[in-house]
C-alpha cells in the first residue's frame, strides 16, 4: 500500500511505455515489480522509397496516448493511483518541429533508414574526415586522453542522426523528446543521458552535445533539447491528457532501459536483447570504452552524480528476419520455430546472412545484403529455419568476441531480453558458442521494466537498487553443452564467415 498524491491512502503503482521499433507497450507496474495491467499496439511504419522508413509522428503520439489509458483500464485501477509515468524509446529515430507551433516539419525518420548510405560513405573517406583522425591521433599520442583517441576512430554510420538532419529554423528531438515536449504541451524540450548518447552528435566524454560536430556540419546548437538525468524530474502530463497530472520521472533509451531492467548494475555484466536487432551491451563501469571495431560507447544512466557507460555492438536485422521468414510460410507461429530447428541435426549446410539493413560492428557495411547460401536439393524448410536461427546466435557471438577483445573486462553474468529470446534453441547454442551460462528472466520485455524502476527509484516507490535485484526473475539459466559444441559449430561459423564477406557491398555493385 502506498500514499495516494492526493492524500488518500491505496495501492499505487507505476505506469511504464516502451516505444520500440514494432509495438508501443505499456504496463502497470506494481511494488513487485509485477505486471498488473498491459496494452500494446503496432508501430505503423512506413516505407515510402526503397531504405526508407519513416513514423508519422502524431499516429505515434495517439498510440502512446491509447496504451497508456488502455494499461491503466485493464489493470482495473484509476489514473490517479499513478505514482510516476516512466518511458523507454527506440534510440537515433528522429523529427524536427515548428517551436512555437510544435507542428513536424517531417516524419521520424527512424533508426533503420538507410537514406545516408551514400553521404556516411563519402564523408568517411574525405579528406576532411582523414585530416580529422590525423591530428587528432597526433592529440592522443601529445595528451593520452582517451576523448581523442575515440575521434581519432570515429566513422560515421547510418544510424547516426548527423547525416540526416533538415536545416530549418526549428527543434530538434528524438522520440523522447517529442513525447516530453507533447505531454507537457510544449513546456519541456528535453532529453536524457542515454538517448542523447546514441545520436552521434554527443560527447560522451565532456557529457554535452558536441560543439565540434555541429559546427562541422553547420547545425545550430539551438536546435538540441536540454540533457537531463536520467531520473531527472521532468514536470508532469497536462491534465486535459490523462484527467490527472501525472509525474514523468525517467525518459530512457530503449536499450539502456532493458540493461537497467535486469539489474546489469555491475561492470562485466552483460545484456543481449533480440528484439527487431539485437543489441549486446556491457556496463564498463564509470568510464567510456574506446573502440577499434565499431563497439559504440553509449551512457547507461545517470542518476544523481553517478555515471554508467556500456559498449555496445548491434545486429539490425534478428526480429526481422524471423518475421520475413514466417511471411513467406517458412512457418505457421514463431512458437514453433525452434521445434522446426530442433527437427534436423544442423543447416545441411545452408548459410543465411541476416542483413536487411547492412551489417554493423565489426563489419560495418550499410551496403551488404541478405542472403541464403549453400541450398541443394535436400534443402528443407526446417533446414533453413535453423540457418536463420544459426545466424542470428552466430551474429551474437561475433559481437561478443569483438566485445571480450576490446573491452577486456572479466563477464560477470549474461542475461537476454527481447522477444527472440524466448527461442530455446538460439538461447541454448548462444549458451553453447560462449561457453558461459545465460540467463533469462520470466518475461522478456525489460525495457518498459527498466524505464519503470528508474521512475520508482525517483519518487521513493523502491528504495534501491538492491531491491530491485532482489525483484528480479529468472525463468531458466541455459548452461552450455560443453566443447563439443564448439568443433560441432567451427567449421559452419567459418562457411558463414565467408557467406558474410561475399554478401558485403551487393548494393553499390547493383545501384
Amino acid at each position: 500500500m502506498g500514499t495516494q498524491r492526493n492524500g488518500f491512502r491505496k495501492e499505487s503503482f507505476i505506469l511504464s511505455v516502451d516505444v520500440g521499433t514494432t509495438t508501443i507497450r505499456c504496463h502497470v507496474f506494481d511494488k513487485e515489480a509485477k505486471v498488473r495491467g498491459s496494452c500494446s499496439t503496432k508501430v505503423d511504419l512506413l516505407y515510402p522509397e526503397e531504405g526508407l522508413v519513416e513514423i508519422e509522428p502524431e499516429a505515434l503520439w495517439k498510440s502512446f496516448i491509447t496504451v497508456a489509458i488502455g494499461a491503466v483500464h485493464d489493470a482495473g485501477i484509476q489514473m490517479r493511483q499513478i505514482e510516476a509515468l516512466g518511458f523507454s524509446t527506440q534510440r537515433a529515430t528522429f523529427t524536427t518541429w515548428d517551436r512555437r507551433t510544435g507542428v513536424p516539419f517531417h516524419n521520424f525518420i527512424t533508426w533503420q533508414d538507410r537514406r545516408a548510405a551514400d553521404l556516411v560513405k563519402s564523408w568517411n573517406r574525405s579528406c576532411t574526415m582523414k585530416a580529422i583522425h590525423g591530428v587528432t591521433k597526433v592529440l592522443y599520442f601529445l595528451t593520452r586522453q582517451k576523448r581523442y583517441l575515440a575521434a581519432s576512430l570515429i566513422v560515421f554510420s547510418t544510424q547516426h542522426v548527423t547525416f540526416r538532419r533538415l536545416g530549418r529554423e526549428l527543434l530538434f528531438g528524438t522520440i523522447d523528446t517529442w513525447l516530453l515536449f507533447k505531454l507537457t504541451k510544449g513546456q519541456v524540450h528535453a532529453t536524457d543521458f542515454s538517448n542523447a548518447s546514441a545520436t552521434g552528435v554527443f560527447d560522451s566524454y565532456q557529457m554535452c552535445w558536441s560543439e565540434f560536430f555541429c559546427s562541422l556540419f553547420s547545425v545550430p546548437l539551438s536546435i538540441f533539447p536540454t540533457v537531463e538525468n536520467t531520473n531527472h524530474d521532468f514536470g508532469s502530463t497536462d491534465m486535459s491528457i490523462f484527467g490527472e497530472s501525472i509525474p514523468i520521472r525517467s525518459a530512457m533509451a530503449d536499450q539502456q532501459a532493458a540493461m537497467f531492467g535486469e539489474c546489469c548494475f555491475d561492470v562485466g555484466s552483460v545484456k543481449i536483447t533480440m528484439g527487431t536487432g539485437t543489441f549486446m551491451d556491457i556496463n564498463t563501469g564509470c568510464k567510456p570504452h574506446t573502440s577499434v571495431a565499431g563497439l559504440y560507447p553509449v551512457v547507461g544512466w545517470k542518476i544523481g552524480a553517478e555515471v554508467v557507460y556500456l559498449a555496445e555492438g548491434n545486429a539490425a536485422d534478428t526480429g526481422t528476419a524471423i518475421k520475413w521468414a514466417q511471411e513467406l510460410d517458412l512457418f505457421d507461429d514463431v512458437k514453433d520455430t525452434s521445434d522446426l530447428a530442433y527437427s534436423v541435426e544442423d543447416s545441411d549446410g545452408v548459410c543465411f546472412v541476416p542483413s536487411f539493413s547492412g551489417l554493423q560492428a565489426p563489419l560495418n557495411d550499410p551496403r551488404a545484403c541478405a542472403s541464403f547460401m549453400g541450398l541443394k536439393p535436400t534443402t528443407t524448410k526446417s533446414h533453413l529455419v535453423r540457418a536463420i536461427l544459426e545466424s542470428i546466435v552466430f551474429r551474437n557471438k561475433q559481437l561478443f568476441d569483438t566485445m571480450l577483445r576490446e573491452t577486456r573486462i572479466p563477464i560477470t553474468k549474461i542475461r537476454v531480453d527481447g522477444g527472440v529470446s524466448s527461442n530455446d534453441f538460439v538461447v541454448q547454442l548462444t549458451a553453447d558458442l560462449f561457453g558461459r551460462k545465460v540467463a533469462r528472466p520470466d518475461h522478456c520485455e525489460m525495457s518498459c521494466l527498466g524505464a519503470a524502476f528508474v521512475a520508482g527509484l525517483g519518487v521513493g516507490f523502491w528504495k534501491s537498487k538492491e531491491e530491485l535485484k532482489k525483484l528480479q526473475n529468472t525463468d531458466r539459466v541455459f548452461l552450455p553443452r560443453g566443447p563439443l559444441k564448439d568443433q560441432e559449430y567451427s567449421h559452419l561459423l567459418q562457411s558463414w564467415d565467408r557467406a558474410l564477406r561475399r554478401s558485403m557491398n551487393w548494393y553499390h555493385q547493383t545501384t
